[in-house]
């Protein structure tokens, strides 16, 4: 069985991540509108920019998790298949300086 990682461009020009094991199915329910509580049953039409093969479900699941962490300048590269500049997002991502909460000194009883 093959399963499928995919990116789909709204009508908002948001993108919409998803997996299935069958590609072609998924994308008619998205795009016919079969199921109304779906992120992209009011940004319809929409089109397919993205997909990927995987062998195994966890795979095209754990693609789907790190796809959606990405920044939209990150998945258009992706996209494009630019992967230096993929790798260099990544990099910029790691760079950045994480901001972490003051701790309060603990009071001392006397």
């Amino acid at each position: 069985m093959v399963f499928w990682v995919y990116i789909l461009r709204c009508s908002d020009g948001s993108y919409y991540t998803g997996h299935t094991d069958n590609l072609e199915k998924r994308i008619s329910q998205h795009t016919t509108g079969a199921i109304a509580s779906c992120y992209t049953f009011k940004r319809r039409p929409l089109e397919l920019v993205f997909s990927q093969e995987f062998t195994t479900r966890a795979e095209a699941l754990a693609s789907e998790r790190q796809i959606k962490g990405w920044s939209r300048k990150k998945k258009e590269a992706m996209m494009r298949g630019d992967w230096m500049e993929v790798s260099r997002l990544a990099k910029s991502a790691r760079s950045e300086p994480v901001v972490r909460p003051l701790s309060t000194p603990k009071s001392h009883q006397e």
